[in-house]
């Protein structure tokens, strides 16, 4: 069974042609359901993958591109843990606002609103939510540490108490 039309010789499409590989096509569709439907369902899910980011207004970023932004780019880390997850250790030169304090302390973020900011938690749930706040609040250079410390620590990477 062949589901794209090919032209004939001379260029043109017969109607019965295209009418046959519909029915073909019609009747697989219903014999095989769940699969279309996985099909489509699969297709959305990449599709909001791939525009996730501009929706959300932030980007997922792994702990080694993380460390690329710190010492290249100057992207300043941003921990919005509690108070006893950032004692028991952070990454270096990290500013410290806890995640259900955040919009209270927009203004001390304020001079960092042009640099990008590599916001994190501890597993990146409450990162998420920082960053859609910070994003409604006009920072333009969003990044989520995806995986959060726990990502950080599982790369060795230096973490300071």
């Amino acid at each position: 069974m062949t589901l794209f039309v090919l032209p004939r010789r001379d260029g043109v499409t017969s109607a019965l042609h295209i009418e046959s590989h519909m029915a073909h096509l019609s009747e697989f569709v219903s014999h095989h359901w769940m699969l279309v439907i996985a099909l489509v369902v699969i297709a959305v899910l990449l599709v909001m993958d791939v525009y996730k980011r501009k929706l959300l207004g932030f980007q997922d970023i792994k702990p080694q591109e993380a460390v690329r932004l710190i010492n290249h780019e100057g992207a300043v880390p941003l921990d919005v843990r509690e108070d006893q997850e950032y004692r028991e250790g952070h990454i270096l030169n990290a500013l410290h606002i806890p995640n259900g304090l955040i919009e209270k302390r927009f203004a001390e973020l304020e001079s960092y609103k042009d640099q990008a900011l590599i916001v994190y938690c501890r597993s990146g749930q409450r990162s998420a939510q920082a960053s859609a706040a910070l994003r409604k609040q006009g920072f333009g250079r969003i990044y989520k540490l995806s995986g959060g410390m726990m990502a950080w620590r599982s790369a060795d990477l230096p973490v300071v108490k």
